[in-house]
């Protein structure tokens, strides 16, 4: 190209200059939502077409995942159009991606409004190392940031937000046109079932100005939804801006991953909860395990159905104690606990050790009669087994049903008389009360 002195460039001169340097030149027309190309050069040829639907230009752009192609699910879409308006200039830089292609293209684009809701996008695509550099930079800083999924700014006097940022889309903040009240109604949505009442009331504005001093910041779990459209634990933050006037309600909103922490957590809750609630040598629930069960058995029986109760005492257990020593015992009652277990594993039932060779079964929708012949089957289950060392043994089982004024005591005395009276009866047998 001929160097010319530049006094002598005039605006002609200019807008020739422009049009042949720059990548891509894009109208676009948000009322109608749509867009049409004037300029399209190198990859955006192939990248954008020549007119289009103006959502889905903005969801090729800028609405998918960070540093890949991949698009967010059908859920999150209902905000796209509240990014494709603008105010006034923007600049935003780009990662875009074309299938088939080695490699990101970096690309710097400006946003220049040119009537209502019409603007002029102006893309170029910039040096690929440069931007690697800057990327390599900003990584060794970032760790942290990205535990954070989402922030905005809010001002609930003048219902606006700004400053959004999300961070599996771009590192950028991006530009939104949408109020704190739409975005509320909308967000809920993504927010996990059994927690959409409390976001509801956490996130009302009139909450957060009753509830948040200058300087307060409170936070919540929940499970919501990730752009991937998996449910994952977060926290919703709030904390409130420290300004000048009272009535000034400025807050910042977060929303952080916690998901990983949250669910070794729960793990371990879980382990120690099977701890308290399980009998160390048989691994089937313990008494005070059943003892709660039978009184949630009560509300179940006033509220869904029939639940009807047995418990099973093993006959003349201190004999196998006597004869083959403790070491025997505890392993009888291990593999008489397991077949319990595996009888009951296929239906709505409870099992736990009462105590000393006694067990008990809840049945769930079982009446009187029902639950007599499961008693009757685990009968013939422990007399035909043949269990270690001590051969044959049999058990004494008593069944009631509870009542729809009983108390777990009352329960429990029925139930023990009708074992009582299998007791009595000579073993080996199955009485009902």
């Amino acid at each position: 190209m001929d160097k010319k002195d530049i006094s002598k460039y005039q605006d002609r001169d200019a807008s020739m200059l422009f049009g042949q340097n720059v990548d891509a030149i894009i109208m676009v027309d948000a009322t109608n939502n749509r867009y049409h190309s004037i300029i399209r050069n190198g990859f955006f040829e192939r990248f954008i077409d020549e007119d289009g639907d103006y959502n889905e230009l903005v969801e090729t752009l800028w609405f998918h995942f960070n540093n890949t192609q991949d698009r967010v699910i059908q859920d999150y879409k209902v905000f796209i159009p509240t990014f494709g308006k603008f105010k006034g200039k923007y600049s935003k830089k780009l990662k875009l991606f074309f299938e088939g292609d080695s490699q990101l293209h970096i690309v710097q684009m400006t946003v220049y409004p040119v009537g209502y809701e019409q603007y002029m996008f102006v893309m170029d695509e910039l040096d690929n190392s440069e931007y690697i550099q800057e990327f390599m930079t900003r990584k060794k800083v970032s760790t942290i940031q990205n535990t954070y999924l989402f922030s905005m700014y809010i001002d609930l006097v003048q219902n606006t937000t700004s400053s959004i940022s999300i961070t599996e889309i771009s590192d950028e903040t991006v530009n939104s046109s949408i109020s704190y009240t739409d975005w509320r109604m909308m967000i809920v949505n993504m927010i996990g079932p059994d927690d959409q009442k409390l976001f509801l009331e956490r996130s009302d504005p009139e909450y957060l100005k009753a509830n948040f001093v200058p300087g307060r910041t409170s936070s919540f779990d929940c499970l919501m939804m990730n752009l991937e459209g998996k449910y994952i634990w977060v926290k919703l933050i709030f904390s409130r801006a420290e300004t000048r006037y009272d009535d000034d309600y400025r807050f910042v909103f977060m929303v952080q991953n916690i998901h990983e922490n949250t669910v070794e957590l729960m793990d371990e809750l879980k382990k120690y909860e099977e701890m308290a609630s399980k009998d160390s040598l048989t691994n089937l629930y313990n008494h005070g395990r059943m003892e709660t069960e039978l009184k949630n058995a009560m509300d179940y029986r006033k509220k869904q159905g029939a639940v009807s109760v047995m418990i099973l005492d093993i006959d003349y257990f201190k004999n196998v104690n006597d004869t083959f020593g403790h070491s025997v015992g505890d392993v009888t009652l291990k593999y008489f606990a397991r077949e319990l277990l595996d009888y009951v594993k296929d239906k709505n039932a409870a099992v736990g050790r009462w105590g000393g060779e006694e067990f008990v079964i809840v049945g769930y929708d079982r009446s009187i009669s029902s639950m007599a012949e499961m008693a009757e089957e685990v009968r013939e289950i422990v007399f035909s087994t043949d269990f270690p060392v001590v051969g044959q043994i049999t058990c004494s089982i008593g069944v009631t049903e509870l009542g729809e004024n009983d108390s777990p005591d009352d329960t429990f005395n029925r139930m023990d008389k009708a074992l009582y009276q299998a007791k009595t009866d000579g073993r080996n047998c199955v009485r009902v009360l």
